[in-house]
């Protein structure tokens, strides 16, 4: 079976640039996942084709699910369409176009969830569709959790094949070490095969990890406006990150000992300093007690 399942061709892409997140371990607040999913949405962006899931993804981590739908007669004799109304929906990942009005170039973009196993067949499938379609550069985005306030600006990081790429973006080149996920493993395989490349990643509050971040997604997407020259309209997701610092402000001043602890995060995020002070909660027990507030929260109805 071929990893790789075309619905159709796309058509005459121009300069296209390759833009990638996945769910789950890289995705922190899904900044990642929804950037690119405002960018397929805002220009319209098509599906052509997916990855198998069977070749590359553990059913027991990442099971399907069970959609309802209307039949409209195509999947007759489908056997993993039951009654007409439910259907099995695998995990995988999802291959678009997107035409960009006005940019220089049009968008390839992929999306799904972060493969279980076979990482380096994995990439490998995506470098060569990369180099099939003759995508320019290929960017991929993650998030990650950090010692970071939710009312600073989103810090961010990344890697690039070309040093100039990352001073153009005004972003501080990455000095982690550690676990990989599949967008770093991505990253370097195109390193690796003389494709240009981008790893952008945004930092994400950890005391607020379980909620949504649309204000690190806005910062992912404004990063990838200026790498590659594709302007949308994002007031939609402006308003949405407005909201959600809101929101996260009003929870944090309901509590004194989380009050403080982000206040000391604002005052070593504004002097640059890295270390958090030791006569606080740690950082797990105020992550912990912030997500039993909001649950809390959402019982009441407020």
């Amino acid at each position: 079976m071929q990893p790789l399942i075309w619905d159709r061709r796309p058509d005459g892409l121009r300069a296209p640039a390759m833009v990638c997140a996945f769910q789950g371990w890289n995705d922190a607040g899904d900044a990642a996942s929804n950037a690119v999913s405002f960018l397929a949405s805002a220009l319209e962006a098509r599906s052509f084709a997916r990855i198998d899931s069977e070749e590359f993804y553990d059913f027991q981590a990442n099971r399907p699910c069970i959609r309802f739908g209307e039949r409209d007669g195509s999947d007759a004799g489908d056997p993993e369409v039951d009654d007409g109304r439910r259907e099995i929906v695998w995990p995988t990942v999802e291959i678009f176009e997107a035409h960009a009005p006005r940019a220089p170039r049009d968008l390839v973009l992929v999306q799904g969830v972060e493969p279980s196993m076979r990482w380096r067949a994995f990439t490998t499938h995506l470098v060569d569709l990369a180099e099939a379609l003759g995508v320019q550069m290929v960017v991929s985005l993650g998030a990650l959790l950090g010692d970071v306030p939710h009312t600073r600006p989103v810090a961010m990081s990344g890697h690039a094949s070309d040093a100039a790429l990352l001073e153009r973006l005004g972003i501080q080149p990455s000095s982690y070490e550690g676990p990989r996920g599949i967008v770093g493993v991505l990253h370097s395989a195109c390193a690796q095969a003389g494709l240009p490349s981008a790893s952008l990643w945004a930092s994400v509050p950890h005391y607020v990890a379980a909620a949504a971040n649309p204000k690190a997604a806005l910062a992912l997407l404004r990063r990838v406006e200026v790498l590659i020259g594709v302007s949308v309209d994002v007031s939609e997701l402006e308003v949405a990150a407005t909201d959600y610092e809101r929101q996260v402000g009003l929870a944090v001043r309901s509590d004194p000992d989380i009050q403080a602890f982000v206040e000391r995060l604002e005052q070593a995020a504004d002097s640059e300093e890295q270390d958090t002070p030791d006569d606080l909660p740690s950082g797990d027990i105020i992550a912990s007690e912030f997500q039993r507030f909001l649950r809390q929260r959402g019982r009441d109805g407020k």
